[in-house]
């Protein structure tokens, strides 16, 4: 691939990595997903809150195999009950936020309201957020193949950024990220993303207490 990549390029590339991730609750899987192997830990987190298992954070033991990686929790009782529920058949592409789900009730929760507090966006702000973005992708600036999530705060700047080729995986992280240091409820950030914004997104956004979205 690499040397294909460079013959239709005229030079050379780097290629993002794309494992099988397994997530795996109580040594049942929920879904496999194909993800880029890096800040696995966020990943794990993120999918556990937007996926409605548990708003705490969970320990994950991250387990590696010939084939793909597995990220192993544990859930309470309450935690338990909602991986029935939303426990997936299928793989899960990189551009998929909904493979699997097995009811359109699954597909289209209804979000929980979010307020925005004392939350001020401005046009610059706006401008800012997605110029910020853009300056800290260091593996789309390698592979022009990635996408981006990232936190930013009006008067801070941008706090957080995770990558991957996914951009639904790219949002689980940085959210996990926001889950693992105390940062939630994310009242006062916005969420900036590179490439389209969709239901699913939002959706992942609205769990995490997100107001704005870029």
């Amino acid at each position: 691939m690499q040397a294909l990549l460079e013959r239709s390029t005229g030079g050379g590339r780097e290629l993002p990595e794309e494992v099988p991730i397994a997530l795996v609750y109580d040594g049942d899987t929920l879904a496999v997903m194909m993800a880029t192997p890096e800040d696995l830990l966020d990943f794990a987190a993120g999918v556990t809150l937007t996926e409605g298992l548990s708003s705490k954070p969970v320990d994950a033991d991250i387990v590696h195999h010939a084939n793909g990686i597995e990220c192993r929790m544990a859930l309470d009782a309450a935690g338990r009950r909602a991986f029935e529920r939303r426990r997936r058949l299928t793989t899960g592409g990189t551009s998929c936020g909904t493979c699997g789900v097995r009811s359109l009730a699954q597909a289209i929760r209804m979000p929980p309201s979010v307020a925005g507090g004392a939350l001020r966006l401005h046009a610059r702000d706006v401008n800012r957020a997605v110029d910020a973005l853009r300056d800290h992708q260091p593996l789309h600036d390698r592979t022009r193949a990635a996408h981006a999530a990232g936190f930013f705060v009006p008067g801070r700047g941008l706090v957080a950024v995770r990558e991957d080729v996914g951009r639904h995986n790219a949002l689980d992280k940085v959210i996990g990220h926001g889950l693992l240091s105390g940062s939630l409820p994310l009242s006062d950030h916005v969420l900036v993303v590179s490439g389209r914004v969709s239901f699913e997104l939002m959706q992942k956004a609205l769990s995490a207490g997100i107001p704005a979205v870029v």
